[in-house]
């Protein structure tokens, strides 16, 4: 095997990795925002997040992990959508932001 082989097989075991743990932190995601939608007693809608953003950031300890930002879309009365917000730092929760709500009784 030579040295351009290894860098190759190198990059595809690191783009491999990055697939996988972006999978998962992303299933983490949908699920933690499901639960905060549950609990607002709102709708979590289309069942999904979309990723919109993902940076290198230093974590309490001082490691450096992946801050990866997703959005979500919830509804109080199924009429409309609000737009929410997940941050991910490495594979756990960092925050949930859902913007104010009407509540209708």
């Amino acid at each position: 095997m030579d040295f351009m082989s290894l860098i190759y097989m190198i990059v595809l075991v690191v783009l491999g990795w990055f697939w996988l743990n972006s999978i998962r932190v992303l299933e983490i995601a949908r699920h933690a925002s499901k639960q905060v939608c549950n609990k607002a007693e709102v709708q979590f809608l289309d069942d999904t997040v979309a990723g919109v953003g993902i940076k290198l950031v230093r974590d309490p300890s001082g490691r450096r992990v992946l801050q990866r930002t997703y959005r979500f879309e919830y509804s109080e009365t199924g009429n409309n959508r609000i737009e929410g917000k997940v941050v991910m730092l490495g594979e756990t929760v960092e925050s949930i932001t859902m913007h104010p709500y009407l509540r209708l009784v």
